[in-house]
């Protein structure tokens, strides 16, 4: 094992991304990233943790946000609970720990939010706590190294691979090492590797058997389900009607251009009009066509059609009445610049952006 670690951390020295949360190793810097990149790609997370830290600078600042601001510097990272959760973290550590980023691995556990994996990475890369980091990448490099022959994510190779982890860490330079860990796979032990760049190569079981292809072993491919669902964009006297998601549905509390399925045997257009009554209680009509927005999220592949509306009776100068919600908990008026402050779903925001500079 020595050698091991000793050709892994030679390698990291030289290879390692110049990341913004490596510069000081903050417990708080460490929290946020992990978080963020869980779901993300590496380039994406930079961006929006430089933006995050550029608005939250600290938990002090964080903890003293409103949901509404957080979730809009979340926005686009999908996942909207981890950005409530990250919320109401700080809020914690404010209250329970004086505002000081807790050292003790249960402490970090018990944050909300904060699974066995996170807990591991703050510990040992921000306090330097002799534990493994296990994500995606260090699957790989495992299961890999030590031919591991069973789906990564299901026990018994998840047991397997998280004690080859915890055997590989050493007594010192834990940060290193786990970074060390992930970046290789990352960078070289990839679903295709790069054998010939590997400072572990020539101690790759996988490799000596010339079955790299084959590990790691994967699971069982998640269902993707297709939704076709259609949205609008209703506009009076040069304001835009949005309303604001309900608590516990999905993108709870995020606000949206209503909206819904398309049903069977039914039209686009007529969904959005039919949607409208629904949800607001609103006689409208189509004016525009905004085009199609395709987005992914979890098991979903979503087709949006997106239109244009007015009032059915005749463009008014002030909304005949307010709204009945059966969708929603509260709505707005905004004007067109007021959408850019508007914590909304990333299928929105594009539709947003895309009416923009057309209203």
């Amino acid at each position: 094992m020595p050698h091991m670690q000793q050709a892994l951390l030679a390698w990291f020295a030289t290879h390692k991304r110049p990341l913004p949360w490596r510069v000081s190793y903050t417990p708080y810097e460490v929290w946020i990233s992990e978080i963020m990149l869980q779901q993300t790609q590496m380039e994406r997370g930079v961006v929006y943790f430089r933006r995050w830290m550029e608005r939250f600078p600290n938990i002090a600042t964080l903890a003293a946000a409103d949901e509404e601001t957080v979730l809009r510097y979340w926005e686009g990272l999908g996942y909207y609970s981890r950005a409530r959760h990250v919320l109401a973290a700080a809020r914690r550590i404010r209250d329970m720990h004086g505002g000081v980023f807790p050292a003790r691995l249960e402490d970090i556990r018990a944050l909300p939010g904060v699974g066995p994996y996170t807990a591991g990475a703050v510990a040992s890369i921000a306090f330097g706590e002799r534990l493994p980091c296990v994500d995606a990448n260090v699957e790989r490099v495992v299961s890999r190294l030590f031919d591991v022959d069973g789906p990564v994510k299901q026990e018994p190779a998840a047991g397997t691979i998280r004690a080859w982890a915890l055997r590989l860490v050493p007594e010192n330079h834990v940060r290193e090492h786990n970074q060390a860990m992930m970046e290789l796979g990352a960078l070289v032990c990839r679903k295709k590797p790069r054998c010939g760049e590997c400072p572990l190569a020539r101690y790759c079981v996988s490799l000596h058997l010339g079955i790299t292809d084959q590990r790691p072993v994967p699971g069982k491919k998640a269902v993707i389900t297709p939704v076709t669902a259609v949205t609008g964009v209703l506009v009076c006297a040069g304001r835009i009607f949005v309303q604001k998601r309900l608590p516990g549905a999905v993108w709870a509390n995020l606000w949206e251009f209503p909206g819904g399925r398309v049903e069977q045997g039914e039209r686009p257009q007529e969904a959005i009009v039919r949607e409208y009554m629904e949800e607001t209680g609103f006689a409208v009509r189509v004016v525009a066509t905004y085009g199609l927005i395709r987005h992914g999220y979890t098991t979903y592949r979503l087709r949006l059609h997106c239109f244009g509306l007015e009032f059915a009776d005749a463009p008014a100068l002030q909304p005949p009445a307010p709204p009945v919600l059966t969708a929603a908990t509260q709505y707005q008026w905004v004007l067109p610049q007021g959408l850019q402050d508007l914590a909304m779903p990333a299928a929105h925001r594009k539709l947003a952006d895309r009416i923009y500079t057309t209203l």
